[in-house]
């Protein structure tokens, strides 16, 4: 009955050889299957196919990927209750569906033989199938599979519904082995409580995990803490399945009733502190803020949340369980906590309320060497909508601090020196020198990007960062090949992108290298768009999408992004660079006097950056200030010797020929021909 089946559902398939191992090249399509279903090029075109069915399709394969999924296999799991040659039709019209709807990326993502089909392993990333890889030192792979998978595609067929719940149940059990795994490797009692934290929230059950984190309060010194522990795993035994705890985990909770002093067994070895980082990021926490006066415990907390969420998706901040600092906080104080820790740097403060307003002051510690007080910030902010409240301050404290930290762990890779660095240190030196822009030290960088690139090649910061170089070395004119640096921007671009699909950063860039360099500006905008979906809090996504904007045409939705980075971070880093973004859409809208006072700041902040000359140049142009034009012409062409008008009109990725008319305009005014 099954090989007549088969033979009936696939009589009209051509022949075809037998599937080919998947190709080794990067991925090309990002999979999102766990919460609502996504599918993104590389490019961040969605590529989801319309119908549900085409979509559950997708994610069969897509769990199974680089293994043949047999046609026969298919067609029962989305149409069990059809006859076999409404089967066989309705999977052809599927298979074609999702076909044409994964075009856009532009190379074949399927094999399909007579009876089986399959998703190229190496040119898709699929979230679920990383997630289940990652525990391993990596907990937010478990906090990923938190979520459930495909949230949208439940009813879809019995058959169906079926495999949802064994896939499910399968990403459930990977989850459990992995928060056991973290579980194994932790050693310090703060570590190893929040570790069994995170099991038990898998595994309510797990009677290993609730006497570890016995263990643990018992060794950070709360015994009232560990004896609720205990308690909390008696009644969640009784009420979930009437039964009791087992003799091992009783006897723990006993040895704690009747010591007055811990026993040895409980007392846990003293720690040394944890190693600073110096190899891979920041080491970062935030605790509740103190509160003054009458303010809800519950702000305080959310506070913490919000602003450690926030800075979660900055890929190179490790951001430590802001619960297990608290209570690590309680015992021992901040600072001290924060160092047993191993923590890089602590941001706490205090919130305190007056009628309708409340007032948030923060302060950011360099724990390095009593380094001291880095950064504060005061945020005054209506009351009224807490939850709008708690968005609001974390966006702009984030966006603040993290080129804060990046300053300073640049500054602190450099004293290290050069012998024996490791990429991250190499990282920060280019990093620190693409913010300086001095040309010497400049043109050094791409020594120090290509070497942590070799030391760490799949460290996806390392290419995103020398994409980056390559749009400086080419938009200020230093490029001894500048079709070649445009390719191999390109190129490291995607790179970072297939190694790292969720790093926001590398998405921005390679939507500033699409758009500026190869005037791609519609791949440009959905990278952008892409990026602040990952993280909103990013100013570098809102001034590059800005500017492609921009470039687009539209001008007012522009300054409307470019006054969103400027909110966030005022005083970024590269402000000279981001602040001068505001120039093209004022100038193209005919508003030369600002588009002059925009340039002439961003000069004054960097007179080394060549990109504000040119807008700068142009807005007095159409003012008819050849003195002052005359000037700022001589001080470009010291930064950039062969800037020519022709020169100008080819590089620029202005679309309407209406803007790139204006701009010619007010650079011959300028004294360009």
């Amino acid at each position: 009955m099954g090989v007549s089946l088969t033979a009936t559902l696939h009589a009209d398939a051509p022949p075809a050889p037998a599937l080919a191992p998947p190709p080794k090249a990067g991925p090309c399509l990002r999979l999102v299957l766990i919460g609502r279903m996504e599918a993104w090029s590389l490019a961040s075109v969605q590529v989801l196919p319309r119908t549900r069915k085409a979509r559950a399709l997708l994610a069969v394969l897509g769990m199974a990927l680089g293994t043949p999924v047999p046609r026969l296999r298919l067609a029962e799991l989305l149409w069990s209750r059809r006859a076999i040659e409404q089967q066989r039709g309705s999977l052809r019209q599927a298979l074609h569906e999702l076909q044409e709807a994964l075009s856009p990326v532009g190379v074949p993502l399927l094999e399909s033989t007579r009876e089986a089909v399959m998703l190229r392993a190496g040119q898709v990333w699929v979230d679920a199938i990383e997630a289940a890889r990652t525990g391993q030192g990596r907990p937010e792979g478990l906090d990923l599979l938190t979520g459930e998978l495909l949230a949208d595609l439940d009813g879809l067929d019995p058959a169906f519904d079926i495999w949802l719940a064994d896939q499910r149940r399968r990403l459930h059990d990977a989850a459990i082995a992995q928060a056991a795994l973290l579980l194994d490797q932790a050693e310090a009692p703060a570590a190893a409580a929040a570790a069994a934290r995170r099991l038990l929230g898998f595994d309510p059950a797990n009677e290993g995990a609730w006497r570890a984190l016995i263990r643990a309060e018992a060794g950070r010194g709360d015994r009232g803490a560990a004896l609720a522990a205990f308690e909390s795993c008696r009644g969640l035994l009784a009420e979930r399945f009437g039964a009791t705890p087992s003799p091992e985990t009783e006897a723990l909770a006993e040895a704690l009733r009747m010591a007055g002093l811990f026993p040895p067994v409980l007392r846990a070895p003293p720690q040394p502190p944890a190693p600073r980082s110096g190899s891979r990021g920041a080491r970062l926490g935030v605790p509740p803020l103190r509160v003054i006066g009458a303010v809800e415990q519950h702000l305080s907390i959310g506070l913490a949340e919000e602003i450690t969420a926030a800075l979660a998706r900055f890929r190179w901040i490790f951001v430590v369980d802001s619960a297990s600092l608290a209570q690590a906080a309680a015992e021992r104080g901040e600072e001290l906590a924060a160092n047993a820790l191993g923590l890089d740097f602590l941001l706490a403060g205090t919130v305190q309320r007056s009628g309708d307003r409340v007032r948030v002051l923060l302060r950011l510690t360099d724990l390095h060497d009593n380094a001291g007080l880095v950064w504060t910030g005061r945020f005054d902010r209506d009351a009224s909508d807490i939850l709008a409240l708690q968005d609001q301050v974390a966006a702009e404290v984030v966006a603040r601090i993290d080129p804060e930290i990046l300053l300073i762990e640049a500054s602190r890779a450099s004293a290290r020196g050069a012998v024996n660095a490791s990429a991250y240190d190499l990282l920060l030196r280019a990093i620190a020198a693409i913010h300086r822009l001095d040309r010497s030290g400049f043109l050094a960088a791409d020594g120090w990007l290509r070497e942590a690139v070799a030391l760490e090649p799949e460290n996806a910061s390392a290419h995103a960062w020398h994409a980056y170089w390559h749009l400086f070395l080419v938009g200020q004119g230093w490029a001894s090949d500048e079709a070649g640096s445009m390719t191999e921007a390109e190129r490291l671009a995607q790179r970072a992108i297939a190694l790292d699909p969720l790093d926001a950063q590398a998405l921005t860039i390679f939507g500033h290298v699409r758009a500026f360099l190869h005037h791609r500006l519609d791949e440009g905008i959905a990278l952008h768009e892409r990026a602040l979906a990952l993280n909103p809090n990013l100013a570098m996504a809102w001034v590059f999408s800005g500017m492609a904007l921009s470039y687009l045409g539209q001008h007012e939705a522009a300054l409307r992004r470019l006054d969103r980075y400027a909110q966030l971070a005022p005083c970024h880093p590269h402000a000279f660079f981001f602040d001068a973004a505001r120039g093209i859409p004022l100038l193209c809208l005919g508003r030369h006097a600002e588009a002059v006072k925009v340039g002439r700041k961003a000069t004054a902040l960097h007179a080394g950056l060549s990109y504000p000359y040119k807008t700068l140049l142009s807005a007095l142009g159409h003012l008819g200030q050849a003195e002052e034009a005359a000037a700022v012409r001589a001080r470009l062409l010291v930064i950039e010797p062969d800037f020519t008008l022709g020169r100008a009109l080819r590089r620029t990725p202005l679309r309407r020929a209406e803007d790139l008319a204006h701009y010619e305009a007010g650079l011959r005014a300028a004294g360009f021909d």
